[in-house]
């Protein structure tokens, strides 16, 4: 079960702001008015060592203390509502859970994903209210599938609205196009033999890879309006728009941009070793 950690934070948010508004509102003035008196019941309250200065505490503890929801609320609210903007509206941090998007991007990356490049949108609702860019061939787009509304998925765009993407012989066609492709190696694995490539998509020049060894997937397919072609860096391992569809508009979250940790395992030491921009 995939826990809905936008909905838990906007909760967080709104659930300690409120206790701490109706607290200014309700509470808080009785208990000033509390003290007002205690003060005025023990002149000498100020008085180190006094009598009164103990006996004024005490009754402060004791009747006009602030209560620990309200103190907790308090002091956490703010923090959350810094993290829920950040998240919400500028950078989101995301993991690679699969080898997808190798050679890419590897599994237990640790990602940033802007999320205002393609438009502000409301979060837990996503609906956008301010229109910004649009995706472009080439993209890293982080974005929810088709198949499955409550979970992230990654992968690079390859069609835009109205585009005919075309994959013929592990060859990746569009509009007619054939995408420039430079072999750089073949790297055998296991049973596997991959070509690894260096491919020109858009303004995005990055790495793919194919499986020599398994049989191509031929398909050619036109890009309905406001949906978007997704495909997987690995080509012969990547569950995408071949097989659950393309992607709307209203499903997207954002723009992958860079690396900024590795972690294999909670055994493991994280690596900052591929810190860098996402090609």
């Amino acid at each position: 079960m995939d826990i809905d950690f936008p909905l838990i934070l906007v909760i967080l948010v709104f659930g300690s702001g409120l206790i701490w508004l109706l607290d200014a509102l309700l509470l808080a003035p009785g208990r000033r008015r509390t003290v007002a008196n205690l003060q005025e019941e023990y002149p000498q309250w100020q008085q180190e060592g006094s009598s009164q200065a103990a006996s004024y505490r005490r009754q402060v503890e004791q009747s006009a203390r602030e209560p620990a929801l309200v103190e907790y609320a308090k002091s956490f609210f703010p923090v959350l509502l810094v993290v829920f903007v950040l998240r919400s509206f500028l950078v989101e941090p995301f993991q690679i859970p699969s080898s997808s998007m190798v050679p890419t991007l590897q599994v237990g990356d640790y990602i940033l994903v802007n999320k205002y490049t393609y438009g502000i949108r409301l979060p837990v609702l996503r609906t956008k209210v301010l229109d910004l860019n649009e995706p472009q061939r080439g993209d890293v787009m982080v974005f929810f599938p088709p198949h499955m509304n409550d979970t992230y998925f990654i992968k690079r765009v390859v069609g835009l609205p109205g585009d005919t993407v075309t994959y013929r012989n592990k060859r990746l066609y569009v509009n007619g196009k054939e995408i420039v492709e430079e072999p750089l190696a073949v790297l055998p694995e296991g049973q596997a033999r991959y070509q690894v490539g260096l491919e020109t998509l858009g303004d995005a020049t990055h790495l793919v890879q194919v499986d020599e060894n398994r049989p191509a997937r031929d398909f050619s397919v036109v890009v309905k309006p406001g949906h978007y072609f997704m495909m997987g860096d690995n080509r012969d391992n990547s569950s995408d728009s071949r097989i659950w569809g393309q992607v709307p508009e209203k499903d997207i979250v954002g723009k992958a941009f860079a690396v900024w940790m590795h972690w294999d395992s909670l055994l493991s030491l994280p690596s900052f070793s591929r810190v860098g921009l996402i090609q």
